[in-house]
């Protein structure tokens, strides 16, 4: 995944990268919530966004790791108006490359 190379590979530096996309997210005007997803037969659950009513939410399995909770979010937030916010370098550049692959996958569908 060309992701993978954009992102940390220091534990502490991915979480600061995963607070900064979460807030990020929020400014945006999603709530963010961390949840224990439970799994079991029949089903599948997973995080990603969804909508209740007139919120706009994006769910974290706090099971996975740091760097699959930013692969999330990069998925939810690429595309999205970003020029009024502050981003570090890292998180602009994981979005900006994400943005032309969320674009392509809206066109086929």
């Amino acid at each position: 995944m060309a992701r993978e190379a954009h992102k940390p590979a220091r534990a502490a530096d991915q979480l600061a990268l995963l607070e900064e996309l979460k807030n990020a997210a929020t400014r945006l005007g999603f709530e963010v919530r961390e949840e224990k997803l439970l799994r079991e037969v029949g089903y599948r659950v997973r995080s990603g966004g969804c909508r209740l009513r007139d919120t706009h939410l994006i769910i974290l399995d706090r099971g996975l790791s740091p760097g699959t909770q930013i692969d999330v979010l990069v998925d939810l937030l690429a595309g999205r108006p970003l020029d009024d916010l502050y981003l570090s370098p890292v998180a602009r550049r994981l979005l900006e490359c994400a943005a032309p692959a969320h674009q392509a996958e809206l066109a086929a569908d």
